[in-house]
């Protein structure tokens, strides 16, 4: 569906108000053109004079002349009045116009004000309201309804983002303990070997449990949208640490690397969760690769953006099913429903993280085979220096 275009209903209204005007115009003109007579003149003709009354005769003539005259001027006249009619029936319509559209623009403008207003509150900004002053009419009961429903909308996401993070503390607790029951068990003398290897089991499900609820904590924050620590971030930078940390990853699984991460592609943010959405990033390209496959990192930078792109191979992926990456939990085919080490977070954080740092998130399906992923942000002043 196409963008609708702006200024629809003042245009509208313009020309519903020049159309009143011009058909009351018309039909005012065309009653006083009727009742004028319409330019023609009814004169009746007297009888035949007798013989002998030659005088009389003249002078009738001479009246027939003069109504004649007088029915030309009349005619004239009337032309004269149509003609200025219409030059002023024009003129009016003009006028109509201008004054329609000025009319338009003022009883619309409280209506742009509150659409402007509207497009600024987000998701980081719902306590903002419109808070419309004036008197109680249409557009004032249109900014309250608007405001009622900004404030239920702030309740719950407020709701929401506190509940993921409180329940992701409260639990960490008894995984401390569980942690420490099965350290208990195992430190005992000569532990019997299925106690060994049941512990061992039993402390990779608690570390996984434990990343899931890390991802929580961090998509909590993230989504909470106040970033108080905004420093310069080199992504280039990010990108080398998070591949050293995972060297021993990516030899166990014979990925290549390529590409080139430069240090020239900086921006301004959370260096915690801008390091955490790059660490996502590349997690998520070594654990849902292919065994043998390749990795490709690359920074970009103008003066709109600074980009981090992860790219893949494997085999040709669905765009529709693609888009749907960023939500918790959402994998694609049977060989990313649960592989070891992810929560199925990786990519619904990192959405979270870039969204947080007011930029934007691609995921695009490679003809080829495999996946691109483009974190674009705000670029931080002399970002192309290669400095801090």
């Amino acid at each position: 569906m196409g963008k609708p275009r702006s200024g629809t209903v003042g245009r509208r209204f313009t020309i519903l108000y020049a159309a009143g005007f011009l058909g009351s115009a018309i039909v005012l003109l065309t009653l006083t053109y009727l009742m004028s007579g319409g330019g023609r003149v009814t004169s009746v003709a007297p009888e035949q004079p007798p013989a002998g009354r030659s005088g009389l005769a003249a002078a009738e003539q001479q009246i027939r002349v003069l109504e004649r005259q007088l029915s030309d001027v009349h005619a004239q006249q009337n032309h004269q009045l149509l003609v200025g009619s219409l030059i002023a029936l024009v003129v009016m319509v003009g006028f109509s116009l201008l004054l329609g559209r000025v009319l338009a623009g003022r009883v619309l403008r409280p209506l742009r004000l509150i659409t402007a207003a509207t497009r600024r509150i987000s998701a980081e900004n719902l306590h903002q309201r419109l808070a419309v002053a004036g008197p109680v009419d249409e557009v004032k009961e249109l900014a309250d309804t608007v405001d009622g429903l900004l404030e239920r909308l702030e309740v719950s996401f407020v709701a929401q983002r506190r509940f993921v993070g409180n329940a992701a503390h409260e639990l960490r607790t008894p995984l401390a303990t569980m942690r420490a029951s099965l350290d208990v068990a195992v430190a005992k003398p000569e532990p019997a070997a299925q106690t060994v290897a049941l512990a061992g089991r039993l402390r990779t499900e608690l570390d996984r449990v434990d990343h899931l609820l890390e991802g929580f904590l961090v998509l909590a924050r993230a989504q909470h949208g106040t970033l108080a620590d905004r420093t310069r971030v080199s992504l280039g930078e990010l990108a080398r640490e998070a591949l050293t940390v995972r060297a021993a990853d990516i030899a166990a699984k014979t990925l290549t690397v390529d590409g080139e991460a430069r240090a020239n592609a900086w921006t301004r943010g959370s260096p915690a969760l801008l390091s955490r959405m790059v660490e996502n990033m590349v997690d998520n390209a070594i654990v849902h690769n292919q065994g043998g496959g390749w990795i490709r990192i690359s920074t970009e930078h103008d003066d709109i953006e600074a980009r981090l792109v992860v790219e893949t191979g494997g085999r040709v992926l669905d765009q529709g099913q693609v888009d749907r990456l960023t939500e918790p939990f959402e994998r694609l085919g049977a060989d990313r429903t649960g592989p070891e080490g992810s929560s199925g977070l990786g990519l619904s954080i990192v959405a979270a993280i870039v969204a947080a740092h007011g930029g934007r998130l691609a995921l695009l399906a490679r003809p080829e085979g495999g996946l691109r992923v483009v974190a674009a942000l705000p670029p931080a002043a002399g970002s192309q220096e290669g400095t801090p």
